[in-house]
């Protein structure tokens, strides 16, 4: 049984942690093409919505891969490292903004150009 509460724990420091680092990302995009209300107002929405949604969302996610796979150590791993990725991918997705006159083609300056930027 400690063994299963120790990966519980590893599973929700690591759903924060990402979720924290998303969130970042996801706040340089939205500076850099000036898109939002103000930074006190996106940083307030990043803060106060979307970290605390986005760790729920990663968290449940670990939880029905677990409850999925079972004992399965190396398709879980790999599960895991295909949903919670892809899970911020989504999140970032959904809240980027659209072109502006900073970035007009809706992609930051420095994004790295062999990634495909996000968005639906």
């Amino acid at each position: 049984m400690p063994e299963r509460r120790l990966h519980g724990c590893f599973g929700t420091v690591l759903g924060l942690a990402l979720a924290v680092l998303t969130a970042m990302l996801l706040g340089r995009a939205l500076s850099a093409c000036d898109i939002g209300v103000n930074g006190a107002a996106n940083g307030t929405f990043l803060i106060v919505l979307f970290i605390p949604s986005l760790w729920g969302l990663l968290t449940l996610g670990w939880v029905m891969v677990g409850v999925l796979l079972g004992r399965q150590a190396l398709l879980h791993a790999l599960a895991l490292m295909v949903v919670l990725p892809a899970l911020c991918w989504c999140a970032v997705s959904f809240f980027w903004g659209s072109a502006t006159y900073e970035c007009p083609s809706g992609v930051p300056p420095w994004w790295p150009g062999f990634l495909p930027a996000p968005g639906f």
